[in-house]
C-alpha cells in the first residue's frame, strides 16, 4: 500500500497499481483490477509499467517510509526500478497531501524495453474515459472526475501502450486535472525526497519496543495511512469485497470508520507515543456523538455519513472471480452495544495526557456521560455483537464488557476532573455491570466465559477481558477461558472467531486479530515463551512487505479478507509492545 492520508493505492508484486479509489478511500475505484476485469474489457482497471520478457520481480519499502520500490528483471539481467508513493510533507505551514500518485521509473541494467499501460475506468469499471493529449500530459475524462497524467515519457507511447527503450529515468504524476508548474522529473524527484524525509521523521518520533522494530514501524505507518486526515476518521481497511474465505460470500465493504476498530488503532499508536492520530480522530468522534441521538451507529462514513446503504455491483466479477462486489455496509443499521464503550475508551486518554494540545474538559465529560448512560441502559440488552451477526440478537458478553469499560473509564475521568460524586456514580454502575457479567457469562459446563449471557458457545472476543482490565489475568476463570478457547478455536498459532455457525455457516478461516488477542492473553497469564512463539509465527505469515489482511487459511497460510486490515496491524504493534525485552537490556 502507498498513500498519504488523503488517498491510497494498492500495488501488486509486478508493480501494477490495481486499486485506487477517488476522490477518497470510499470512492469509485478508477483502478480496480484487484476485483477483476469488467465484462466489456478484460484488459482494464490498472496502471502498469511492464518490462519486456520479464522473468522475476523484487519489491520492498524504503525503510521507515511509505515509498515502495519494485524491481523487474528480464532473462538477460536487464532491469528497471519503479518507485511508487503518494506525496506527503509539510508545505507553507500545512500538510501537502494531494490526491496524486507519483511513479519514477529508472533503468537498472542495460537498455530495457518497457511499456506503460494506463487503463482507468469510472463507475466501477463501466465507464470508459475520453482520452485527450497535450505536449507532456494525457487527460482521462470520466463522468465524475478528470485525471491528468503528467509525464516525461513520450505521451504518445503511453497513450498507445507502445514498447520503447528506457535509456534514462522517466516520471509519471497522476492526479487531478491540474497543470504541473515545474519540470516533471524535478518535481517528482523533489516530491520523493520530501515524502521520504517526512516519513523518516515521523517514525523517528515513535517510542518503539526493542524487538521487532521493523514490523512495528511498518504496522504504524500502515495504520497512519488508514486515517482520512481531513476529517480524522480511520477506515477498517482499504478494500471492499475480498472474501474472508474462498467463494464464501463473506464479502464486505470495509472502507468506513467503525468506532470499534478506530479505538484499537488509536490505542496502538498511543502506545508508540503517536498521539496526533488520536487528536485528529477525536475531532471526528466528537461530531459523531454531538450529532447522534441516544443511538450511535457502529460505523459511519469518513465524512460523518450516516446512510451507508449496501448494494451489489454487477459490473465486476470480484476478487479471483469470487463475487459479489459490495458497496456500502448494512452494519450501519445494526445495534452493537459495544460501540458506547469504544467511544469512551477512545476518548479517555484525552483526560489524562498532558502532551495534548487540547486536553478533554468538563464539557467533553458531560458529552461522554450521554454515551455512558446508553452503555448502562443497554449493557444487558440483545444486539448484533462484535461480529455483526445479521439474523440473530443476543446479550453478547463482549458488548456488555465494553459497556462496563464505558462506566469504568468515566469514573476515572471524573476523578481527574475533580468530580467525586460523578466518580462514585460511575464506579457503582461499573461494579454492577461487572457483577452481572461474572454471573451471566460464566459457564460451569464449559469452564469458560462464553459468547452470550446464559449461552454455551465459545467466542474469542472474551479475551478482551484481560486487555481492557476487566479481570486480573491470573484469575482462574480467565486462565480457564484461555485454555478452553485454545482447545476449541485454536489451530496452531491461529484462532477462529467463534465455534457456532453464523448466517453463512461455520467460518472456514482464522481471524488474525483473534490470534493476536490470544498472544496477549498468553503473555498476561504467564505463558511468555508460547506467546512469543505464536507471535513470531504470525509475523512470518505477513505478506512480503509486512502487511496483513483480515483472515488466514491455517492449512495453506494464504491471506484472505480485506486488506490491509487495521485490526491485524494493531495486533502486530500490541504483540511487540507486550512481548519485547526492555531497552535496559542493551543500553
Amino acid at each position: 500500500m502507498v498513500g498519504n492520508c488523503a488517498i491510497s493505492a494498492l500495488i501488486d508484486a509486478r508493480g501494477r497499481i490495481v486499486w485506487w479509489c477517488l476522490p477518497r478511500f470510499d470512492g469509485d475505484p478508477v483502478f480496480y483490477a484487484l476485483l477483476g476485469a469488467s465484462a466489456a474489457d478484460a484488459d482494464d482497471g490498472f496502471f502498469a509499467v511492464e518490462l519486456e520478457s520479464m522473468q522475476r520481480a523484487e519489491q520492498s519499502y524504503d525503510p521507515s517510509t511509505a515509498i515502495v520500490r519494485t524491481r523487474l528483471y528480464d532473462a538477460s539481467g536487464q532491469g528497471i526500478e519503479i518507485a511508487d508513493f503518494a506525496p506527503r510533507f509539510e508545505l507553507h505551514g500545512r500538510m501537502f497531501r494531494p490526491a496524486q500518485l507519483v511513479r519514477r521509473v529508472s533503468p537498472l541494467h542495460g537498455h530495457p524495453r518497457v511499456r506503460i499501460v494506463v487503463r482507468p475506468r469510472g463507475d466501477w469499471g463501466s465507464a470508459v474515459p475520453t482520452l485527450t493529449r497535450g505536449s507532456n500530459h494525457l487527460r482521462y475524462v470520466l463522468p465524475s472526475t478528470t485525471l491528468r497524467l503528467n509525464t516525461s515519457a513520450p505521451p504518445t507511447y503511453v497513450a498507445d501502450a507502445t514498447w520503447f527503450s528506457l535509456h534514462s529515468p522517466v516520471s509519471l504524476v497522476l492526479g487531478p486535472d491540474e497543470t504541473l508548474s515545474g519540470n516533471i522529473d524535478e518535481t517528482a524527484r523533489d516530491f520523493e525526497e520530501q515524502t521520504s524525509r517526512y516519513w523518516r521523521h515521523w517514525t523517528r518520533r515513535l517510542a518503539l519496543p526493542l524487538q521487532w522494530q521493523d514490523a512495528v514501524i511498518r504496522a504504524a505507518i500502515t495504520l497512519k495511512l488508514c486515517q482520512f486526515e481531513e476529517t480524522g476518521a480511520i477506515v477498517a481497511a482499504m478494500t471492499t469485497s475480498i472474501p474472508e474465505a474462498p467463494a464464501s460470500g463473506r464479502n464486505w465493504d470495509y472502507r468506513y470508520c467503525w468506532l470499534r476498530d478506530a479505538f484499537f488503532v488509536v490505542r496502538a499508536l498511543n502506545a508508540l507515543a503517536e498521539v496526533g492520530t488520536m487528536e485528529d480522530y477525536l475531532r471526528w468522534l466528537h461530531d459523531v456523538v454531538r450529532h447522534s441521538d441516544d443511538h450511535v451507529q457502529p460505523l459511519y462514513g469518513i465524512a460523518l455519513e450516516h446512510e451507508l446503504t449496501e448494494r451489489i455491483v454487477t459490473s465486476l466479477p470480484g476478487y479471483a472471480g469470487m463475487g459479489p462486489v459490495r458497496v456500502g455496509n448494512q452494519a450501519f443499521e445494526h445495534r452493537q452495544h459495544d460501540v458506547y464503550g469504544n467511544i469512551v475508551l477512545g476518548s479517555s486518554q484525552a483526560f489524562h495526557d498532558h502532551r495534548l494540545f487540547r486536553r478533554a474538559d468538563r464539557r467533553d465529560f458531560d458529552l461522554l456521560e450521554r454515551v455512558g448512560e446508553q452503555a448502562w441502559v443497554l449493557h444487558d440488552q440483545p444486539d448484533a455483537g462484535i461480529w455483526e451477526l445479521r439474523t440473530r440478537a443476543r446479550v453478547h458478553t463482549s458488548s456488555s464488557l465494553m459497556c462496563w469499560a464505558a462506566c469504568d473509564r468515566l469514573g476515572k475521568a471524573a476523578l481527574v476532573l475533580g468530580l467525586p460524586e460523578r466518580a462514585a456514580h460511575w464506579r457503582e454502575r461499573a461494579e454492577r455491570v461487572r457483577a452481572r457479567i461474572l454471573h451471566e457469562a460464566w459457564s460451569e459446563s464449559r469452564q469458560a466465559f462464553v459468547e452470550s449471557f446464559g449461552g454455551k458457545d465459545l467466542d474469542a472476543s472474551v479475551l478482551l477481558m484481560g486487555e481492557v482490565g476487566f479481570l486480573d489475568a491470573r484469575d482462574p476463570r480467565f486462565v480457564a477461558t484461555v485454555e478452553a478457547l485454545e482447545r476449541t478455536l485454536g489451530d496452531g498459532p491461529f484462532m477462529r472467531r467463534y465455534e457456532a455457525a453464523d448466517d453463512f455457516g461455520v467460518p472456514q478461516t482464522a481471524f488474525n486479530v483473534c490470534a493476536f488477542w490470544r498472544v496477549d492473553a498468553l503473555a498476561r497469564i504467564g505463558r511468555h515463551e508460547q506467546a512469543r512463539e505464536y507471535f513470531e509465527a504470525l509475523l512470518a505469515h505477513r505478506n512480503p512487505l509486512g502487511l496483513l489482511s483480515e483472515d488466514i487459511d491455517p492449512k495453506t497460510g494464504r491471506l484472505w479478507g480485506n486488506f490491509p486490515q487495521t485490526y491485524s496491524m494493531v495486533g502486530i504493534v500490541n504483540g511487540a509492545m507486550q512481548l519485547s525485552a526492555p531497552w535496559d537490556r542493551v543500553v
